[in-house]
């Protein structure tokens, strides 16, 4: 029999991009780990990713109407209330349809109203922010509630303790070392060269899929071999020769917990979610932070620079020469990557989804 100080049901709030939905499904399973039977359903849009990946998991999705919340005077703020009110409603009824005892949110468009549902109704919200430079959802949201965690420690919100970020238990269990073998099978590599994995996430980085371009050969000539995720539907072909460590190009990677395992340094943006994998695993990067937005992920790779765990380049400087200059003798010093490796571990957080699942407990506990 499940406690009375247990919850039954929670609201997850969050989407949009997979930011936002990796830790909701991390949280969602870790629940569901602890509580056998609770049932979890997921807030979100129906133009994001999670109106996807939610019920993919096995989860209930209700939907809000999209409401960004404008940064600065313009036709938007005059329609704002107006779309506010209708997804606060939406908001609300899925609370009570799904019998919520606790909502929680992760940012983004979805969570504002949720808050504000949520509060209306006297239903304790917990909130977890992934960016160290918090968004505007949250930093109203943590005014509303002692139940704040975030990714880093850097990250200034009211009430807020660092937790990590949770990830999906393929990563937070993963050992690289035991699954190596397997990795370089799958993916067609050797175990002779050291790795290096480049990836932009599912959507791809064109900076990085034009520099490596570039130096397809040199790599290979200098006895390091490429696991190029480049994206879906990303033309690229790399122009390799047939003697030298193998270039191995994939559109997707479906098990990232494999390319990981066949690594020894990775070059990619630095979204949260990213930085958190990587230390979590102990892989060593070079971290190249998207050049728009708000600044967000060059702070998400600072602390694990700081620590030695990574390098932080920026986008225009990413180049092919940059590659030939830097990267090549980077990744075939093997005493600097395993000191690099070491760093990033050490900030890493593999149980942020049960930490995370403590605080929906407490929460849950505090309506008693």
């Amino acid at each position: 029999m499940i406690p009375l100080s247990s919850p039954t049901s929670v609201l997850l709030a969050g989407g949009g991009s997979a930011g936002h939905v990796s830790p909701l499904l991390a949280l969602a399973d870790a629940l569901v780990r602890r509580h056998p039977g609770i049932r979890i359903t997921a807030l979100g849009t129906k133009v994001g990713l999670e109106a996807r990946l939610v019920p993919a998991r096995g989860f209930e999705v209700m939907f809000v109407t999209k409401v960004p919340l404008p940064r600065r005077t313009s036709l938007d703020l005059l329609r704002l209330p107006g779309r506010l009110k209708a997804a606060v409603e939406a908001a609300g009824r899925a609370i009570e349809e799904s019998g919520a005892e606790v909502v929680v949110g992760f940012g983004g468009y979805v969570s504002t109203p949720a808050y504000i549902a949520a509060r209306r109704r006297k239903v304790p919200i917990v909130i977890h922010e992934q960016n160290a430079k918090p968004g505007l959802a949250n930093r109203l949201g943590a005014r509303w509630t002692p139940y704040v965690a975030t990714s880093f420690a850097s990250t200034t919100l009211p009430h807020a303790t660092p937790l990590g970020m949770p990830l999906r238990r393929e990563i937070a269990t993963l050992d690289r070392e035991a699954m190596r073998a397997e990795a370089l099978e799958r993916f067609g590599l050797d175990g002779q060269w050291p790795t290096v994995l480049v990836t932009g996430g599912s959507l791809g980085a064109k900076r990085l899929n034009d520099a490596f371009a570039a130096r397809s050969q040199t790599l290979s000539a200098a006895g390091v071999q490429v696991l190029h995720v480049t994206g879906v539907d990303k033309d690229f072909v790399p122009d390799v020769p047939a003697i030298g460590a193998p270039y191995v190009v994939i559109p997707y990677a479906d098990r990232m917990e494999l390319a990981y395992s066949a690594a020894d340094l990775v070059v990619a943006r630095s979204g949260a979610n990213t930085v958190c994998e990587l230390t979590a695993v102990g892989l060593p990067a070079v971290y190249v932070p998207l050049p728009i937005g708000n600044g967000e992920q060059r702070l998400n790779a600072t602390e694990v620079v700081a620590a030695g765990g990574g390098v932080l380049v920026d986008d225009i400087d990413m180049t092919a020469e940059w590659i030939e200059r830097e990267l090549v003798p980077l990744v075939t010093d093997g005493l600097r990557l395993r000191q690099m490796a070491d760093a990033a571990k050490s900030l890493g957080e593999a149980s942020a989804d049960e930490r995370l699942a403590d605080l929906v407990d407490t929460a849950c506990r505090s309506r008693q």
